[in-house]
């Protein structure tokens, strides 16, 4: 069994693999933003060492052959244990592995190993060579120590340690340049040491703290996301507080009369079960409205929670419109639109802008015995191409819900994609005229949330 999970595992990753290298583009925007970030800084860490060997062996073109094997030798294998280092450092920083100490150590050691290469076959050249043998020795060594520095520090903890690594590679170009060259020659060693190393550096670091600060601002947004799910959790045990709390209490209390009275054998005892059990249905009744989100179901609420919950998630959301005037069903029905639109542009896709607009089209002179439409609008970015095609009339089990409700107050619903990497979702409800508005007055936390939507 194991076996077969594990061989069905690799062919799942192995058609993922394949899907994204078909579809780069949908690859990428399935991203969130973190992990875009995270991508985008392991692509270029990787092309460090690829920049090295490139330059290293562009400068290593003039030098003999059996004098630049050596270093080309140390130097390949140098660039493989920092594409290694990269990948396994970077893992470490997102927290998914132990700090690799032994491949950290042994990159290190390549480094200044080649360096040390690089150093002998200067030291072995011809008395007189040419200028640009001394260039592209001196050259291989330094990159050798900047890049050892450069990538090293992203497995390494403080910016104490970087330092050190930086003040040991410029320690190390002095040394070369006291040993081999003039004093002039030997600072300008030194100094391009120093820069290069601290400049990769610094580089690695900032590039790491960034990267750091993205994990903390997406694990932040999604506490926000689990908090205002669990004051939505507090407000409905709340609820049901207040619907079960003294309801049970009395049919507690009414059906130990009972008993009292049926072992008395008094008459009374059948009129307080009667009186619990329109006690028991009632409680029922209220469960049921709690359940559904009528008891406090008003647009006004929904509509100030969808814009914040969409903020805490990092996404710009407008809301335009209100419902004054609605009638209390007509509320309803589109706050809970309001609520599964929300849900969806959260769920689904990576949207960045949200807009949120509520219309009521009246009917128009030549319109007679036709209700006034109130028309609510959800839009919203970042949704994948194959997704919103496959997301069009018909819709999951949450769009069939919103459309049987609808239709109880011969309401209508359209959803599907609107532009490129865009969805659109459209709900009217007619708006009766004889209804009385007062029906949708709302109460004291829906006046609240007018307020602040306002």
């Amino acid at each position: 069994m194991t076996g077969t999970g594990d061989h069905e595992d690799a062919a799942t990753y192995g058609a993922t693999a394949q899907a994204a290298i078909r579809r780069p583009g949908r690859w990428w925007g399935r991203k969130g933003t973190a992990a875009k970030v995270e991508s985008y800084t392991r692509i270029s860490f990787h092309l460090f060492p690829v920049a090295q060997l490139v330059t290293a062996l562009l400068s290593l073109t003039p030098v003999p052959a059996r004098s630049a094997l050596p270093v080309a030798g140390a130097l390949l294998v140098h660039v493989v244990l920092g594409l290694r280092l990269t990948g396994q450092a970077l893992d470490w920083v997102a927290g998914r592995r132990a700090r690799p100490r032994r491949l950290l150590c042994a990159y290190m050691a390549c480094g200044f190993a080649g360096a040390a290469i690089a150093a002998l076959v200067l030291v072995k050249l011809p008395d007189d060579p040419p200028a640009t043998y001394y260039t592209a020795c001196v050259g291989t060594y330094v990159l050798f120590l900047a890049f050892s520095c450069g990538l090293g520090v992203l497995a390494l903890r403080t910016h104490r340690q970087s330092l050190v690594a930086v003040a040991v590679a410029t320690f190390g170009g002095w040394l070369l340049g006291s040993a081999l060259l003039p004093a002039p020659a030997a600072a300008a060693l030194a100094l391009s040491t120093l820069l290069s190393a601290g400049g990769l550096t610094l580089a690695s670091r900032f590039s790491i703290w960034l990267l750091q600060a993205v994990y903390e601002l997406d694990e932040a947004r999604h506490t926000r996301a689990r908090l205002a799910v669990a004051e939505e959790r507090l407000r409905f045990g709340r609820d049901l507080h207040d619907v079960l709390g003294r309801n049970l209490s009395v049919i507690a209390l009414k059906s130990e009369l009972a008993v009292q009275l049926a072992r008395r054998e008094r008459p009374e005892a059948v009129e307080q079960m009667a009186e619990v059990q329109r006690i028991a249905q009632e409680s029922q009744r209220e469960v049921r409205e709690v359940v559904r989100g009528y008891r406090e179901a008003d647009l006004y609420t929904e509509l100030l929670g969808a814009r914040g919950v969409l903020s805490a998630a990092g996404i710009t959301c407008t809301v335009t419109g209100t419902p004054t005037g609605l009638p209390r069903p007509v509320q309803a029905a589109l706050a809970w639109v309001v609520r599964e639109a929300v849900t969806n542009v959260l769920r689904h896709g990576n949207a960045a802008h949200c807009r949120i607009a509520l219309t009521v089209v009246p009917a128009g002179p030549r319109a007679e015995g036709r209700p006034a439409v109130a028309e609510l609008t959800v839009e919203n970015d970042g949704v994948p191409s194959e997704s919103a095609g496959s997301s069009g009339s018909t819709g999951g089990h949450g769009l069939a819900g919103l459309r049987e409700r609808l239709a109880a107050e011969q309401g209508t619903l359209e959803a599907g994609p609107a532009g490129k990497s865009a969805f659109r979702l459209v709900a009217r409800v007619p708006v009766p005229a004889d209804e009385v508005a007062e029906s949708g007055v709302p109460g004291e936390t829906a006046e609240r949330a007018r307020q602040e939507l306002e």
